[in-house]
């Protein structure tokens, strides 16, 4: 009994009142990570094709058969690319892109016009590399 009365007498720690931890929703996270990861690949191919239509035009290579026939495909990398930005876009004001089927099916897309430009990329490189 004497103990319970010792721990009334005790001064009482006054309350800290702590803010509610914020919630964090994983999924929402990781499409926003993955969008700006797609949109960061965009950019980075973009400059790639830029960089290879210059040495192009720099080079004179862009004159002979290969190299108009390099061009028209580095413009038609661009052209996927603007899609790509517009797939992105369409994503990224998607109400909730967590959803599901809408989204899924927007990068399936993406990806496919990403790899595709890629590769027109690395050509160009190749055809570059030759002509040197």
């Amino acid at each position: 009994m004497a103990q319970r009365v010792h721990s009334r007498t005790r001064a009482a720690k006054p309350r800290v009142r702590t803010r509610a931890a914020a919630i964090v929703d994983l999924a929402h996270a990781r499409d926003a990570r993955r969008l700006r990861e797609f949109q960061a690949r965009c950019r980075a191919v973009d400059e790639v094709n830029r960089r290879a239509l210059a040495r192009l035009f720099q080079t004179g290579v862009i004159f002979t058969r290969s190299g108009a026939r390099l061009g028209r495909d580095l413009l038609l990398a661009h052209q996927h690319l603007l899609r790509v930005s517009d797939l992105l876009a369409r994503i990224e004001e998607l109400p909730d892109p967590a959803a599901g089927g809408d989204s899924a099916d927007l990068y399936v897309e993406a990806q496919g016009l990403l790899a595709r430009t890629s590769e027109l990329a690395a050509r160009c490189g190749l055809v570059l590399a030759r002509e040197r």
